[in-house]
């Protein structure tokens, strides 16, 4: 593996979510009249996940051959973390788009045993292509970016996403939320994952957590933020993996504080 091959699977990845985006674009038009399936009572998915999917698997296995695609909507079970795998959302923010709401893109990790090496995730409603490949930092539209400077809690913006899939998770995550309230400047949940971690990686979040991602939800994010000089670990403080789980992601300034308060560590000692 060389910088050659991490310059060519990013402008794989690069052109497969352009054509997705492309897609995607042309089908929020007329995203009033689309079909809905649901996959379970609050996941859904439309043609146009299918057919997005579909685009960035023919443009990557064009450029790159002997890649494997491990996909939300055509392949979801494969392996993530054997060999050359290019890990994709082919829409991030599903719901969002059925309902025009302006929060919604193609998420592309290219990985190797694990390990990120390329990634790109096109903000297809706002605009905004992030891309990175380890070792040379994060980029939007060509230009660095950098996680925030912030190292004041009290001045921290944190985004989040709510555990709708699993509602058991539903009372952990609102004492989480009940502890971070009043010592934040404020928390938002904008329904897309890949989204929210350029949100940090570009500096507008300082954290961002989640109590469960699918590897197709946080394999390119996890690649931006460490890239442009932030941290992504489980609620233990162990490196994110691809394989999914817990994710919390910061500025890296203030991510020993934010796993403290995520996991209750500042109570003060019973009498």
């Amino acid at each position: 593996m060389s910088s050659a091959d991490r310059h060519l699977w990013l402008a794989a990845a690069t052109a497969a979510a352009q054509v997705a985006a492309d897609f995607i674009a042309h089908e929020a038009r007329t995203h009033r009249a689309i079909a809905w399936e649901a996959k379970s009572a609050t996941d859904f998915v439309s043609h146009v996940d299918l057919g997005a999917e579909e685009r960035i698997r023919d443009v990557l296995l064009s450029q790159v051959p002997d890649l494997r695609v491990v996909g939300e909507e055509l392949s979801n079970d494969a392996d993530p973390e054997t060999g050359l795998v290019a890990i994709v959302d082919p829409l991030d923010g599903t719901t969002n788009f059925l309902h025009g709401f302006p929060s919604y893109g193609v998420s592309i990790c290219i990985a190797l045993d694990g390990v990120p090496q390329a990634a790109v995730i096109h903000d297809v409603a706002r605009g905004g292509i992030y891309t990175a490949a380890a070792g040379t930092g994060a980029h939007v539209n060509g230009q660095p970016m950098h996680v925030s400077s912030i190292v004041d809690p009290a001045r921290a913006l944190i985004g989040t996403g709510f555990p709708f899939r699993d509602v058991s998770y539903a009372e952990r995550y609102l004492g989480m939320m009940r502890r971070l309230m009043p010592v934040t400047a404020g928390m938002r949940r904008a329904g897309s994952a890949a989204l929210d971690l350029t949100d940090v990686a570009n500096g507008r979040f300082d954290g961002f957590w989640e109590l469960w991602l699918n590897p197709w939800d946080l394999a390119a994010g996890v690649l931006l933020v460490r890239e442009a000089g932030g941290r992504v670990t489980d609620l233990d403080g162990h490196d994110a993996r691809l394989i999914g789980g817990p994710v919390v992601a910061s500025n890296g300034v203030l991510h020993d504080w934010f796993l403290d308060i995520l996991n209750d560590r500042t109570r003060a000692p019973a009498n």
